[in-house]
């Protein structure tokens, strides 16, 4: 359409974590996994190597887009890193095992959820609920298109902010948000579109694509 301004967001999840044994990260710093070659060859294939990188506080994501680049080849750009898009804080949760949590339950069946830890208002001690995560990354997105337009923005961050993302181009319920898959390594695309008088509205590309 012409005159349209189209900002691609280029939503990669990092790399699979290791060393927890099945406990809860979050926002917790913890290692990760970069040795699929295939997967970060794939990845170099599909996300674009112009335009503005992005990664979250936590050094998981920065090591993942570092690995995206060594199978690119060539000088990688700069990281900025976009506070905002950081993973779901689960707070006294972090570090305690599923079990330990009681997973899929904590103990009341109104927080129960087929799909996630628990129910998307429900908030942990010291930590935020995914309704109050799906409001950051609104707000984080909006942000990034402004300050991007019309370029691609790549994004390496986290499964629960990938989520909050769709939902906010879908305008769809943090609680069906919850619903989705979204693997490791994946690549999610929305698009920002904007047009000369008529606002802005949201696109959504493709969700969970794999890398190779």
């Amino acid at each position: 359409m012409e005159g349209l301004i189209e900002t691609r967001f280029w939503l990669v999840r990092h790399a699979p974590v290791v060393g927890q044994q099945g406990r809860c990260y979050g926002t917790k710093d913890v290692e990760c996994d970069t040795t699929n070659a295939a997967a970060f060859a794939g990845l170099a294939r599909i996300v674009p190597d112009s335009g503005a990188w992005h990664v979250t506080p936590l050094s998981r994501t920065r090591r993942t887009a570092d690995a995206i680049w060594a199978a690119k080849g060539g000088t990688r750009p700069a990281f900025t890193v976009a506070e905002g898009m950081i993973e779901q804080c689960f707070g006294d949760w972090q570090g305690r095992t599923y079990v330990e949590l009681g997973a899929y339950g904590f103990g009341a069946p109104e927080k129960s959820h087929r799909h996630w830890l628990t129910m998307a208002e429900v908030k942990p001690d010291g930590g935020e609920s995914f309704k109050e995560v799906c409001a950051r990354v609104s707000k984080a997105l909006d942000a990034l298109a402004t300050a991007n337009r019309g370029k691609d923005v790549p994004v390496v961050c986290h499964g629960g902010t990938i989520r909050a993302a769709v939902a906010h181009a879908l305008a769809i319920e943090p609680e069906k948000a919850l619903a989705m898959t979204v693997d490791t390594l994946s690549v999610t695309r929305v698009d920002r579109l904007e047009g000369a008088g008529v606002g802005h509205s949201w696109r959504v590309g493709f969700v969970n694509r794999a890398p190779c």
